[in-house]
């Protein structure tokens, strides 16, 4: 059956006409003169029996069927220019720009990203890191933040959680057994920066008293935890992003408990290109991997029970 479609040029005059509220404006985008447009627009409320535009003097505005008729049209010319993208762009490299932070990008996302690149091979992934606010950073597709957050003019989605406890290596537990909470007093407590409230929070889980506790900073989160495992200490380690370290001993869980969620991890894409193919391919193989990882942590803790 024919569809019953009005022409595209009319179509693409009034999409651009009705985004702007301006003739002139569509004009200038779509390079033609300004009475174009306005035959245009005629022909098309001639075609539908309808009139979309109001005119008042120089100026337009649209009806509200116009503005109905503007959502349905530009969610058609969108679907048009992606399919479009798709199909010219076989074979081409592009650029996927992921700003993520330190620690994550080091202990999760780096040993992960083999797969993604197999999974989607024409990608130039440039991968920068950072704990600055999302909205102070220049020239990204994706970020990686700790959340819930409002990030302005962006699409976001939690795909990873996380939790702490304390963590060492093994040849500190040996000089010196860690087997209550309140033991911690005798050793050094690794802090870090970015996360400066983290252990008051798990001592107060813990119901731990003790007030005079040695303690040692570090400008980066990961430098704590390789301090941890160098045996300089006792970090307060996120699960899952220790799973490698704790999987070959390089550090060990010497409480059982408690073990206090902290805040997950979410994706940030800006809004102008959340939409872009490539961007949900990453958003989405994000989700697949946080919830492998979650299915992964589960089950190794149901066999340990």
């Amino acid at each position: 059956m024919a569809r019953n479609l009005p022409p595209f040029p009319a179509l693409r005059a009034f999409e651009a006409a009705a985004r702007h509220e301006s003739f002139s404006a569509a004009a200038n985008e779509l390079h033609v003169t300004h009475g174009a447009i306005s035959r245009q627009v005629a022909a098309l409320e001639k075609w539908l029996g309808v009139q979309v535009f109001q005119r008042r003097g120089k100026r337009v505005h649209l009806t509200g069927d116009g503005r109905r008729y503007l959502s349905t049209v530009r969610a058609a010319f969108d679907s048009i220019a992606l399919a479009t993208d798709q199909l010219r762009d076989t074979g081409v490299v592009h650029v996927l720009r992921v700003n993520a932070l330190p620690t994550f990008a080091m202990k999760w996302l780096l040993p992960r990203l083999h797969q993604f690149q197999r999974k989607v091979p024409n990608v130039e992934l440039r991968l920068s890191t950072s704990n600055a606010p999302v909205d102070t950073l220049d020239g990204f597709d994706v970020a990686v933040r700790r959340g819930p957050a409002h990030w302005a003019n962006c699409v976001s989605g939690h795909f990873l959680g996380e939790s702490e406890i304390p963590v060492c290596s093994p040849a500190l537990l040996r000089r010196s057994p860690i087997n209550v909470a309140d033991d911690l007093a005798r050793h050094v407590l690794l802090h870090s920066d970015t996360r400066p409230e983290a252990w008051s929070n798990w001592l107060s889980a813990a119901g731990v008293m003790v007030k005079c506790r040695k303690k040692q900073s570090f400008d980066h989160f990961y430098l704590a935890l390789q301090a941890a495992v160098d045996g300089l200490g006792v970090a307060l380690g996120p699960l899952p992003l220790l799973s490698d370290e704790l999987v070959s001993g390089r550090l060990v869980v010497p409480l059982a408990g408690p073990r206090i969620d902290a805040r997950g991890y979410w994706w940030v894409a800006r809004r102008e290109v959340a939409q872009a193919p490539l961007v949900e391919q990453f958003c989405e193989w994000l989700q697949a991997q946080g919830d492998q990882t979650h299915q992964e942590e589960t089950g190794s803790a149901e066999a340990t029970r």
